[in-house]
Parts: structure tokens; C-alpha cells; sequence
């Protein structure tokens, strides 16, 4: 006796984002369409033989105006269908789309199906569009399981030029080309090509646990870039933000910082006042060592905490779901240096 093969079922949720954009013929200005007709965009979608609905944002946003809210309410949809679908993919705008799949990958614990986030660089009814190969490529993967019935992208991923690439390892690196995206300090989790060919070893195991969606973050954070002549009345104006919670700062090469006593000084009594701050790179690939060179030492001295490889995007929402989570500085601290989502090698 031949048992039937469970049919798989994969939710759309469309953000938006070019990738959803088509060109109305009388004004040529780009406009969002409806999301239930995706299938009249691309008839390829009724040659798979699963089933394939929809969500659609009301409205639809620009990445540029993406923010915690609506991540959780992302996140709020996936958990609320969590039992009814295999896999889930969220398109969306690129500009801001490492920052949600940062975002999703601390938020969802316990993972054991495929989030996978995609979207393009030229609108799907564009003849030479991106989107098409994007989003089938997507929907294949959150779709694509063992033959023991486990996932085999059980994590928060982005699909963009034939790559699958973890979420949280992920940047916007180029505005032009289709390329836009790359994981500089982390192997790429598949190639598509003829055949879709997973990096197994790299790509975290489902979990047996039961899901734990986490919905409360706080964006009490900032992102500043030290520069050569940075001054101190532009730092301190930074820092002492109201209510700050937590800082990310843009450093030189593998960590380094301004010498200077009163940037130090700065620093130190606004870690003594409880907020933290994260020490990331401005270099795409490579890691924060501090104790490397003498202006990377004295910051881990005073309180400094290190982002080891993580990029910007990921430590920002690591920050806003730790102070969520209700942690306390010491255990930040802790949980900075630990690995939550693969976010980080330490």
C-alpha cells in the first residue's frame, strides 16, 4: 500500500516592495497590484503542485518605511498560520529587508519551518525583471522538505540572484545590479541553479522544541559611524538621546576608536548610566577583534562590548529584541557574545 504524499502548502505575504509593482499603462507611474492575482503575473506559480495563498499588506509599504511594528506584525501572521503552512515567504522592499529578516530570526526561537524573504530590483511585470526567478525560487525552498518530513531551510532566509543567504549574516551591498545582497562573513546556504544545491552543513538544524514567538522589542537604539575628526560635543549630543537603551557603534577596521580622552570618557560614563554599547565594524566582511591594537583595548577596558563578525542590521535588532526580552545590562552583555540565530562566530 502506497501512502499519499501530504501536500505542502506555502503562505505569501507580501510587504511591498518593487517587487510587486506594475506599471499602469496610461500614467507609466509604477503601482501595486493586487497580490490575489499573483498567479496572472506569474503563470509559472500554477505549475507547482502544492498550495500557494496569500496575504497582502493594507497598504502596501516602501521598505523605507518599514519598521518594528511591522515586523511584529509580520511575525503575528506567521505564528497565527504557523500549523497551517510549511513554509512561509514574505516579499519585500530590499532597501530594508536585512533589517526584517534580522528582525524575524531572533523573534521566531525554537524555528523548524522555512521564513524566506525575497523580493527584486526591477518590478515583476518589467520583461527583464528579477522578481519572477526571485519569488519561484522562494516558494520552492519554503516548500522544500526530507523525505523524513523536516524542512531543509528550517531558518529566516533571503533568496535574491539565485542565492539563498541567512537572514541575519545578510546586506544590501548594491543598488544596481540584481546582485544586491551578499553575507561576507558567512557561506552562502544554497546555490539555484539547474538544481537547487544547499550548503547542509551550514544551515541550522530544525527544532524539536515548541515554537516561541517573541513580540515585544524596543527601539530605544541607534546606529553612529565614527569618522576622522568626529567631535566631542557631536558624540555626546548622540548619546545622551533620551531614554537610549543601547548603541551601535561603526568602528574602524577590526574595532578601533578615536585615542582621545574625552571620547573615552564619554563612552564610559554612558555605560555607567546603563546603556549599552556594541562595537561592529564599518568593513563588509571581517570581524571586531579589541584586542588586537592599543585603540581597540581601551574600549573593551571601559565597558565595550564586542559585535565579533555580526553585521549592523543584526546587532540592531539583536538589541531591540534583548531589551524587549526585559534583560538586564549584565545579561546583554552576556547574549551579545553568544550565538541566538547564527548571527555571529564566536
Amino acid at each position: 500500500m502506497v501512502l499519499a504524499t501530504k501536500q505542502r502548502a506555502v503562505l505569501l505575504i507580501y510587504t511591498g516592495g518593487t517587487i510587486g509593482m506594475h506599471e499602469n499603462p496610461e500614467t507609466g507611474a509604477l503601482e501595486p497590484f493586487n497580490f490575489d492575482q499573483i498567479s496572472m503575473e506569474v503563470p509559472e506559480l500554477k505549475r507547482f503542485n502544492f498550495i500557494i495563498d496569500t496575504y497582502q499588506f493594507d497598504p502596501v509599504l516602501d521598505s523605507s518605511d518599514m519598521m518594528p511594528e511591522h515586523w511584529i506584525k509580520i511575525a503575528k501572521i506567521i505564528k497565527y498560520n504557523y500549523e497551517r503552512y510549511d513554509g512561509f515567504v514574505v516579499l519585500h522592499g530590499t532597501d530594508t529587508m536585512a533589517f526584517t529578516a534580522s528582525a524575524l530570526s531572533f523573534m521566531f526561537e525554537n524555528l523548524s519551518k522555512p521564513i524566506i524573504l525575497t523580493g527584486s530590483q526591477l518590478p515583476i511585470g518589467k520583461l527583464r525583471t528579477d522578481g519572477k526567478e526571485n519569488l519561484i525560487t522562494a516558494i520552492e525552498i519554503a516548500a522544500d522538505y526530507t523525505s523524513d518530513g523536516k524542512a531543509k531551510v528550517p531558518e529566516v532566509a533571503i533568496v535574491f540572484d539565485s542565492k539563498l543567504l541567512r537572514g541575519n549574516r545578510t546586506t544590501k551591498v548594491n543598488a544596481e545590479n540584481f546582485n544586491a545582497f551578499s553575507t561576507a562573513n558567512y557561506p552562502v546556504l544554497a546555490h539555484a541553479g539547474i538544481h537547487i544545491r544547499y550548503a547542509v552543513d551550514h544551515i541550522n538544524k530544525p527544532s524539536d522544541l515548541p515554537l516561541k514567538v517573541h513580540l515585544n522589542l524596543v527601539p530605544n537604539v541607534l546606529v553612529f559611524s565614527l569618522f576622522p575628526g568626529i567631535r566631542e560635543d557631536i558624540v555626546r549630543y548622540i548619546i545622551s538621546t533620551p531614554g537610549l537603551k543601547a548603541v551601535v557603534m561603526r568602528t574602524f577596521g577590526s574595532g578601533n576608536a578615536p585615542n582621545r580622552e574625552w571620547f573615552v570618557n564619554c563612552l564610559r560614563e554612558t555605560i555607567e548610566q546603563g546603556v549599552v554599547i556594541v562595537n561592529v565594524t564599518q568593513c563588509l566582511a571581517g570581524s571586531v577583534d579589541m584586542e588586537r591594537y592599543e585603540t581597540g583595548i581601551h574600549l573593551s577596558e571601559i565597558g565595550v562590548i564586542s559585535g565579533h563578525d555580526s553585521t549592523v542590521e543584526s546587532a540592531l535588532t539583536k538589541l531591540m529584541y534583548l531589551l524587549g526580552e526585559g534583560y538586564s545590562q549584565k545579561e546583554i552583555r552576556r547574549l551579545m557574545n553568544k550565538s541566538i540565530a547564527g548571527e555571529i562566530t564566536v
